[in-house]
């Protein structure tokens, strides 16, 4: 039986006046359904490449299921506000808990690819409920002064669970099968469905607001259009495939026409006033280059060198990831502290010179030859830059919006998380293959063939080979070593992209921002 003191307690007129224990309690609850969203998706992302044999797929096949939720994920986004204001943090919570717990279990008892596309569209949904309200729970549940280590100890789970995706995916498979991945969220989410409904406190007001349903469809249209363009065109060839051109032109016709919607509605779906505050304008930009079009590269290709260059397997490549997630876990409370006792502004400032340095002078120097405990030692400045990120940047942003559009705020760092993300994950996917290509055409230029001749005879004299195996195991050794040195100009290029995006922490000093203001809603009525 739960103890009275924490059950249904009412929100005062300030969130954040609580006690220390419920606090505690409160976070906690959130926290775990936030972790649990976060990692299953990157832990799903390992395992992808082994379901082809038991869902009967190919590899293109299967890579709609990641695609399926990150669409579905986008596009929940945009009703989430709207949600959350009509019918409460609480009651949206526990819904996109027990959607997430409820495809979780539907997931892992799939045996066709259709059925778990299904169940990923349902689990995506819910997954960017939980985020959002989350977040925003959180944030509340501090008062101002604390603020920036409620966003550390949200930091501490978002930013810590991808990195953990890898070992965790790697254990489950290795030692149960992929379907325990879907199936450990059924029982974490059930108890997690009844905790939040004895537990969180309860909203007491509500508005009534209307829901811009022509502008919804739209920029759902541009989303999904635009994501599947991402998540595709390295497979399909870009633009030279009709497919990938249609996406790109339905996307930017969408997006040009949803902007016409908003301009002529009385009721806009997102209240774009929010970004006269060159704060929060740059605050997203700062989450959009930084985040997505940076660390997701490096987030994406970090697991890639250890198993492929490395050649480690699953398992081992997730406790070399683990080294850098680490310092990510010890350092987003730290950066959370700081935003508190010298600013966010500050605290960013001193993320990005951390970050830009260890991902331009020390991730660009790994490759095959970098002994491992080397490579796992260069990855930890990148650890503790990404730790002391995303609280700092959170708090900015909220802190710069409006009280009553703390949920929008969050809807808009979400959305920016997921395009910026896919765009740097084609990117880095692009890349990869670019300069491979480019290393191998290196390499076979400045090749001496007539030396090159003598030495493939000398190995097939003494091997025994015949002359074709000869020649096909020198072809794999070039192909692997252009792969190899291709690495240095993929992580140099995602580390560009961090040095654009900290141009925008740069504005923060030199840009004064207006004032928050309280805005008023457009009620129905």
């Amino acid at each position: 039986m739960p103890n009275n003191q924490y059950t249904n307690t009412p929100i005062t007129k300030h969130p954040w006046n609580i006690t220390p224990k419920e606090r505690a309690l409160f976070t906690f609850i959130v926290m775990l359904g936030a972790f649990m969203a976060i990692l299953d998706t990157t832990v799903v992302d390992v395992i992808v490449p082994k379901l082809t044999g038991p869902l009967s797929s190919d590899l293109y096949g299967v890579q709609w299921i990641i695609t399926s939720y990150m669409v579905s994920a986008a596009i929940a986004l945009l009703v989430t506000e709207y949600l959350i204001k009509r019918f409460g943090s609480k009651a949206i919570f526990i819904l996109g808990v027990a959607l997430f717990s409820a495809a979780s279990f539907f997931c892992g008892v799939s045996n066709d690819l259709s059925t778990i596309i299904v169940a990923r569209i349902v689990q995506g949904f819910g997954e960017a409920l939980i985020m959002v309200t989350s977040h925003i729970m959180v944030f509340s549940f501090f008062p101002p002064d604390k603020q920036g280590l409620a966003m550390g100890i949200f930091a501490l789970g978002v930013s810590f669970a991808p990195a953990l995706g890898p070992t965790v995916g790697g254990y489950l498979t290795e030692y149960y099968n992929w379907r325990m991945v879907f199936f450990i969220n059924v029982p974490i989410g059930i108890l997690l469905t009844i905790a939040a409904a004895l537990y969180l406190p309860k909203e007491q007001m509500f508005e009534k607001l209307k829901f811009n349903f022509t502008s919804f469809f739209l920029l759902s249209i541009a989303t999904i259009s635009l994501l599947i363009m991402l998540s595709k065109g390295q497979q399909r060839g870009w633009f030279h495939d009709e497919l990938i051109g249609t996406l790109f032109f339905v996307s930017v016709i969408s997006f040009l026409l949803y902007g016409i919607s908003e301009l002529n509605s009385r009721y806009t779906l997102i209240d774009f006033s929010l970004f006269k505050n060159s704060d929060f304008t740059n605050g997203i930009l700062i989450y959009f280059f930084v985040l997505g079009f940076s660390m997701y590269q490096y987030f994406y290709l970090l697991p890639v060198y250890y198993e492929h260059v490395k050649m480690l397997p699953t398992m081992d490549a997730g406790i070399a990831v683990f080294a850098f997630a680490l310092f990510i876990g010890i350092f987003s409370p730290v950066a959370g502290i700081l935003s508190d006792k010298i600013g966010a502004k500050k605290t960013v400032g001193i993320a990005a010179v951390v970050y830009i340095l260890g991902s331009i002078t020390l991730l660009p120097t790994l490759n095959y030859y970098t002994p491992l405990t080397q490579a796992m030692l260069l990855t930890i400045p990148f650890g503790i830059g990404m730790g002391m990120f995303f609280a700092p940047v959170t708090v900015l942003l909220l802190q710069s919006a409006p009280a009553n559009k703390g949920e929008l705020a969050i809807v808009l760092m979400d959305y920016f998380r997921f395009v910026g993300g896919s765009f740097g994950t084609a990117l880095a996917t692009n890349n990869m293959e670019y300069f491979k290509a480019m290393n191998f055409d290196h390499m076979t230029e400045i090749q001496n063939y007539e030396y090159l001749n003598d030495f493939l005879h000398a190995i097939m004299h003494y091997t025994g080979m015949t002359w074709e195996q000869t020649k096909a195991i020198f072809a794999n050794y070039e192909t692997f070593m252009s792969f190899n040195y291709g690495f240095y100009n993929t992580f140099m290029h995602a580390g560009y992209w961090g040095i654009l995006g900290s141009l925008f922490v740069v504005a923060l000093f030199l840009m004064k921002p207006k004032k928050p203001m309280q805005v008023v809603s457009k009620k129905e009525n």
